[in-house]
């Protein structure tokens, strides 16, 4: 095979695993080697423009434009089927550089992208046999509303059915086709995981140096309530994007943030699983990642900074939350969630006036309206929603400190109703489902069957996550369910066979 052929094959593959860095140096380095090569152009331009992670700003517009010119230029000398792909990544782009960046759905995108879906449906319908025209359609239906395939209530939206058939047409002609697989887990994560769970299997294995696709499986896993499973996938990502940085160059639109996603997502999965020290140790190296003086450039990294601290709360090592450094005073959300941590350590160890004052810190802090926009684009919501979140949970805390367990409950409940209305993502946006901590304090009030209630919505929500099978457990057993809470148990068992930590209940 010709190396500029080899070249290309690797830039499709990297835009497939969502490393556009990687994938237009690849098309790049196939139009030096063959300078006829129109199709390399062609990848130049694909891998340029927006996707569901990422919008398009002003330099990639033109580099697009550019590339498309080039492609066009050199397309005399390709292909009829080659000439009908460049026609139609053509539709994507428009001289108008400034005018045509932006997020998917804001007007200068909105006609862009929509034509691009509606060439890339005609050179699906143009090439039924060809697996990457059906993948390509399909990721261009995705690109119309990222993170957003269903309507709120399940149901599909203008392109949902469109998508499904264009995902399942590529995926019949080519089952291992790893751009297929992706988008298949991105589509049916949020309301259907179990349908994407073999895609997720399959793959899995598939491309073990493409970080981000041995990375998707855990979007259906941690769905599902496969935890381990989660964590494993999550630390063979992490590893091979080590690799991939230690011998080849890749720009920081795939270095900073797919990875630190690796690192969250293996994080919040060691979390479920109740192995405190790991979790501690990623929480470590994911915060390690973030330096003040980048935030201005790459805001979402301040959403890494907290975790170790809300780590050691999340375990009941309260001495160790107090010690921790106080973070710069440049990063503002870090210092809120900073003395959210230190209010609950403070209330769980009987203080509940200092508590209260580290209540006070936190929501000066979260008085400011500008968290309202702030928002954190790897994950989901804006930092306003976590830190409402964390304000209501502390006050619960420090309610139930004092011995008032209805305004507990009535404080985690609007802390619920903030965690519930966030945006879906994936690992979820707060460090763990205060319906846990709403179920604790239930339970020690003698309010088992109002538990049980919160416990099983938990579940719901998180399957198979031992916090939530632990207090339902306790929960029957205080009902006198015997046989209902032996078989709680046993799922908590199960779920908690890797800890490494014991609890006795579903917060500490």
């Amino acid at each position: 095979m010709p190396l500029a052929q080899r070249y290309f094959d690797q830039g499709l593959a990297l835009a497939y695993g969502f490393n556009h860095d990687g994938a237009i140096d690849s098309f790049r380095e196939a139009a030096r080697l063959d300078p006829r090569c129109a199709m390399c152009w062609w990848g130049v331009a694909f891998a340029s423009g927006p996707n569901i992670n990422a919008p398009m700003g002003p330099a990639s517009a033109e580099a697009a434009w550019n590339a498309v010119q080039e492609a066009q230029r050199l397309a005399p000398g390709a292909t009829a089927a080659e000439r009908d792909w460049i026609d139609a990544v053509a539709k994507r782009y428009a001289a108008d550089f400034a005018g045509t960046a932006g997020a998917a759905g804001a007007p200068n995108r909105i006609a862009l992208d929509r034509a691009f879906a509606e060439a890339m449906r005609a050179l699906s319908a143009k090439y039924p046999n060809d697996a990457d025209a059906a993948a390509i359609h399909a990721e261009s239906l995705l690109d119309l509303s990222p993170w957003s395939y269903w309507n709120d209530d399940g149901s599909p939206r203008e392109f949902t059915g469109e998508a499904a058939a264009a995902i399942e047409r590529a995926l019949a002609l080519q089952p291992d086709h790893t751009g297929g697989l992706h988008y298949k887990i991105h589509f049916y994560e949020r309301f259907e995981p179990e349908k994407a769970e073999a895609a997720a299997d399959r793959l899995a294995v598939l491309a073990p140096d493409a970080g981000h696709l041995v990375h998707m499986p855990a979007h259906i896993y941690y769905r599902l309530g496969r935890y381990r499973d989660s964590s494993l996938v999550n630390q063979r990502a992490a590893a091979a994007d080590v690799a991939y940085f230690a011998w080849c160059r890749s720009g920081a639109g795939y270095a900073v943030p797919y990875y630190a996603h690796n690192l969250h997502f293996l994080w919040a999965s060691e979390m479920a699983q109740g192995r405190g020290d790991s979790a501690l140790a990623t929480a470590r190296q994911l915060a390690s990642i973030v330096r003040a003086d980048q935030l201005e450039a790459l805001p979402f990294l301040e959403d890494f900074a907290p975790v170790p601290v809300l780590t050691l709360v999340r375990f009941g090592r309260w001495d160790a939350a107090l010690a921790e450094p106080a973070p710069p005073a440049s990063m503002r959300f870090t210092t809120a969630m900073w003395r959210y941590a230190r209010g609950f350590a403070l209330a769980r160890t009987g203080r509940a006036d200092a508590a209260a004052a580290e209540r006070d810190a936190l929501a000066a802090i979260q008085a400011d309206p500008a968290w309202a926009n702030a928002y954190f684009d790897t994950s989901g919501g804006t930092a306003g929603q976590r830190l409402d979140i964390a304000l209501h949970h502390l006050d619960g805390e420090i309610a139930a400190a004092r011995g008032d367990v209805d305004g507990a409950v009535a404080h985690f409940e609007r802390a619920v109703a903030v965690q519930d209305a966030m945006p879906y993502a994936e690992p979820p946006p707060f460090y763990f489902p205060v319906r846990q901590a709403q179920g604790a304090v239930l339970l020690a009030a003698g309010r088992a069957k109002q538990a049980e209630a919160v416990y099983r919505e938990d579940l719901r929500r998180y399957p198979r996550n031992g916090w939530s099978l632990l207090g339902l457990s306790q929960s029957l057993a205080k009902q006198g369910r015997a046989a209902d809470a032996r078989y709680a148990q046993q799922g908590f068992r199960n779920a908690w066979s890797l800890a490494e930590v014991e609890i006795a209940g579903s917060r500490f």
